[in-house]
């Protein structure tokens, strides 16, 4: 299936409005209403169309993409929760809206009023003590929480080059670390899908900045021994950094800083239910304990003979890692899902977040085995290896039948050792009912029936969407490079 560009389907003098005002000059007479050198010698080539036309065209793009919005979206280690539409609403609100950047700051004290609240919540939540608002992603928080442990052990005349990462890390682990100018080891997993903490500790030595770790990890389980943990890392006078990509499955419950975490970043897109995609704008809040709280970027807000003020009196700050102060309208929304929910139904959403993954799990046990015995956290993993076709094949069916496909492992940004080959990391988050659940799983159970008798159906798939099968490695180079001109 193929949809004709905007382009194509234009008409010759169709127009999408009518101009009743009898004043306007007919002919060329419209000339005379502007300068010369404001009117162009050529047509731009503008498509035109009806009103209606234009809102089917554009109708229909929008249902060629599956999100949360038209129905289940599994996607492990994504948390695609449902996005409120009211924050969108409020985040649009003239008095936020329509803010310059470049007006004086003693004008917009609406704006640090509630970005102060907002840090003074994320603080609550994760049990940091000082939060900056300016990093633009998740990865990019990751970035800034580097940059402030590197400031830190600079202070202290130490040259500490080393991060340590656990193999089940997301790939934005070693990245944002080596951009810091930091060398990575990888720790890796015992038999139970957990830290090895023998390979650990002997990786512990004067190197070593910190250890940055996600809690529960990408395979979806919670890291039993993390109190050993940041005892053993800090008594290396080492740094303990938790990525907060899996904090929905903790919030509400324990906090980071309780664990013994000393630097933290949110992905608001995730835990606190900002838009997904399209490559921004995003979010990734920074938090840290008191004593790296001078090295945050600049500005942070802060009350200031009692108003909230952005302090950019800041000396021993990392700098700036945004333009002005973050991307405000992101930030509202997720200020709005915690003022909305409270700790109640943060607590809340967390504990049936947890109960749908592992309903998921026990409800496809017998079809999709488990990598690991024990009960799951966010998301759970499971294993493809006795379906009757490839995992990779298998999942892009489900989109056929209404469901976007679980992460395959080996895909995208979730890569594990060998041994996970064909296990797919499936997350249905808190938003989805049980009546929903169970629809996700009549629909695994449905393509595992019919790869027993129609294997070419799933081999062939997706029928339905817009863009067919993907040979992944055409992908990945046919645009590129002509044929002859491969490496």
């Amino acid at each position: 299936m193929t949809l004709e560009s905007i382009f194509s389907k234009s008409r010759p003098d169709v127009s999408g409005s009518a101009i009743f005002d009898t004043d306007f000059p007919t002919g060329d007479d419209w000339r005379n209403w502007f300068e010369a050198d404001d009117i162009r010698d050529e047509q731009v080539g503008l498509p035109e169309f009806s009103e209606v036309d234009v809102v089917r065209h554009f109708t229909n793009l929008s249902q060629e993409a599956h999100g949360v919005d038209n129905g289940p979206y599994p996607l492990g280690s994504c948390t695609m929760k449902y996005n409120p539409k009211r924050n969108d609403k409020l985040a649009i609100l003239d008095g936020f809206a329509k803010v310059h950047p470049h007006q004086p700051v003693d004008t917009m004290s609406g704006i640090w009023e509630s970005l102060l609240n907002f840090q003074n919540d994320i603080a609550e939540v994760t049990g940091m003590d000082a939060v900056t608002l300016q990093p633009a992603a998740g990865a990019h928080g990751e970035f800034t929480g580097l940059l402030v442990i590197k400031k830190y052990f600079e202070q202290l005349g130490q040259d500490r080059k080393v991060i340590l990462i656990p193999d089940t890390a997301h790939g934005t682990n070693p990245a944002s670390a080596a951009m810091c100018g930091f060398h990575c080891k990888i720790i890796p997993t015992n038999q139970r899908g957990l830290m090895d903490l023998e390979s650990f500790e002997e990786h512990l030595n004067d190197d070593v900045a910190g250890l940055m770790i996600t809690n529960p990890s990408t395979l979806g389980l919670f890291e039993e021994n993390i109190e050993t943990i940041a005892q053993k890392i800090h008594e290396n006078g080492s740094l303990l950094y938790y990525d907060g990509a899996n904090l929905n499955a903790i919030m509400g419950l324990i906090r980071p800083g309780d664990m013994g975490f000393d630097v933290i970043h949110i992905n608001t897109h995730k835990t606190l239910s900002t838009p997904h995609g399209g490559g921004g704008p995003g979010a990734g809040p920074c938090g840290v304990k008191a004593f790296l709280e001078p090295y945050l970027p600049v500005p942070v807000i802060r009350e200031i003979d009692g108003k909230a003020t952005p302090d950019f009196d800041r000396p021993d700050s990392v700098g700036k890692v945004k333009t002005f102060f973050g991307h405000i309208e992101v930030l509202l929304r997720a200020y709005c899902y915690i003022r909305a929910n409270g700790p109640d139904g943060l607590k809340t959403a967390t504990e049936n977040a947890v109960l749908n993954a592992n309903y998921i799990k026990h409800q496809l046990s017998d079809l999709l085995p488990a990598l690991f015995e024990q009960n799951c956290m966010h998301e759970c993993l499971l294993h493809g290896g006795s379906l009757e076709v490839k995992g990779s094949d298998f999942v892009k069916r489900l989109i056929d039948f209404g469901v976007h496909p679980p992460t395959l492992v080996g895909a995208g940004c979730v890569h594990f050792a060998k041994e996970f080959d064909e296990a797919m990391l499936i997350e249905p988050t808190e938003t989805e009912s049980k009546a929903s659940l169970d629809f996700i799983i009549e629909q695994f159970r449905r393509v595992a029936s019919e790869a027993k008798v129609a294997p070419y159906m799933i081999e062939t798939a997706p029928h339905n969407a817009l863009t067919a099968k993907i040979i992944h490695n055409e992908a990945a180079w046919m645009s590129v490079y002509e044929d002859d001109d491969q490496p």
